[in-house]
């Protein structure tokens, strides 16, 4: 069955869009705004809200209605295949299965600044209420933080013998995340280390099916928390331990 979005009624096809328009904030602008809602479908575009943003920049928040509908049947995705553990699970499990410390190293590498996902998912405090990796028994943990360069982030993972490496993308304009994503790999390979490591990058552009095509282990997007990542982890651990 075809869906469209929903705004007062159902399958009325509203939807509401926002962009910057390199134009000063005025009538004229509100009017290309209008116009560029047009071209990109939607009928009866209507610019509620109009900001300056600079010189010479402005931006535009603009309601519409879109004629187009999916068929959700048609739509398929990829996910990280793993069941929801919690902490005190995931403990137990290595405890039992691996009977070792598992270590993670973890980093906003390349020229990535930001450091939010990747504490959200390594610092004991963790985030909105799920404790991070360092809260967890039988787990060892180092947060590199921010800007870090592959190949010290390489080199730490030898160094400390790592199990696991987490790589966190946030600032991702031009794409730059996946040049950077990209060369980790090829560096892991070069060293002949890439099938002795679970690799996994997470950030908000970040899906599944891209980090895959990245070559890639897994990959976590928003709203996935330090348990999604060590159960994953974890399970793909003794997976590999028992096929030895």
């Amino acid at each position: 069955m075809d869906i469209r979005p929903y705004g007062d009624t159902s399958n009325d096809g509203k939807v509401q869009v926002a962009f910057t328009l390199p134009i000063p904030a005025g009538a004229k602008g509100v009017e290309c705004a209008k116009e560029f809602a047009r071209k990109l479908g939607l009928t009866d575009p209507n610019v509620v809200d109009c900001e300056p943003i600079g010189a010479g920049y402005s931006h535009y928040i603009i309601y519409g209605s879109t004629p187009f509908a999916i068929d959700p049947d048609l739509i398929h995705v990829h996910e990280v295949e793993t069941p929801a553990l919690s902490m005190e699970e995931i403990e137990t499990l290595i405890a039992a299965e691996l009977g070792r410390d598992v270590v993670f190293v973890g980093a906003s590498t390349g020229t990535d600044a930001h450091t939010v996902g990747i504490d959200a998912i390594m610092n004991m405090k963790g985030y909105a209420g799920h404790y991070g990796l360092e809260r967890y028994k039988h787990v060892i943990t180092y947060n590199l933080g921010s800007q870090v360069a592959n190949e010290t982030f390489i080199k730490k993972a030898k160094e400390v013998h790592a199990d696991v490496l987490l790589v966190s993308q946030t600032v991702t304009q031009k794409d730059v995340h996946l040049a950077n994503l990209v060369e980790l790999v090829e560096l892991l390979e070069a060293e002949k280390m890439r099938d002795d490591v679970i690799l996994i990058c997470g950030g908000a552009r970040i899906t599944h099916e891209l980090a895959k095509e990245l070559g890639y282990d897994a990959g976590f997007g928003p709203k996935k928390y330090a348990e999604d990542v060590a159960a994953y982890a974890v399970l793909e651990l003794i997976k590999r331990k028992n096929r030895e």
